[in-house]
């Protein structure tokens, strides 16, 4: 019997949150690291009209994702836990990704219980239909709404992108190991 039900976003979480920026800098002709990307909104960051990097990231996403970095750490932290927790992915991909996304799974050898490709930024509902026990997340507003309407912890990835304040039940982390102390932790009192 699996112990506690993780939900955990892809992109900036699992996957190393500067996976676009090479692409970024080829295809706009920028010189961006990550501390540049100082908010999750690349419009006023890339400089192009929002329809003109939309386009762009359609015709991209795919070989992106395909070919994204895991975050440090990450396999050996999810590998563990997989052992012993569900692991739900919940992604704002949009379904069309599916097998690019267990691919990607696949080759990084990484177990899962669900991917759930939403299509939207907004997890709350899919964290509700999962049972989710806590949430791991790099961006802002989804850490807040989902700690909030749900009443689990989220564990925010900081990334120069979200370093706004956050609610108590929102906890910063700043690596896969750091993760995995808090979790021991929290295990000990559930």
């Amino acid at each position: 019997m699996l112990n506690k039900r993780f939900g955990i976003d892809i992109d900036g979480t699992v996957t190393s949150p500067s996976t676009f920026i090479p692409y970024l800098n080829k295809s706009f002709n920028l010189s961006l690291t990550l501390e540049d990307i100082t908010e999750y909104d690349l419009v006023p960051i890339v400089k192009v009209p929002e329809q003109e990097l939309a386009d762009w990231f359609l015709k991209n996403e795919a070989e992106i994702y395909e070919n994204a970095p895991l975050a440090e750490q990450a396999k050996d932290v999810l590998v563990n836990w997989g052992k012993e927790h569900e692991l739900v992915f919940i992604s704002a991909r949009h379904d069309a990704l599916l097998d690019v996304t267990k691919k990607w799974f696949s080759n990084h050898e990484i177990a899962y219980n669900h991917i759930d490709l939403i299509g939207s930024h907004n997890k709350i509902e899919a964290a509700k239909t999962y049972d989710i026990d806590v949430f791991f997340e790099d961006k802002h507003d989804n850490a807040c709404d989902i700690s909030e309407e749900c009443n689990i912890p989220v564990l925010l990835f900081d990334t120069p992108y979200n370093r706004l304040p956050t609610p108590k039940n929102v906890v910063r982390v700043y690596n896969w190991a750091e993760a995995n102390d808090w979790i021991q932790s929290w295990l000990k009192i559930q």
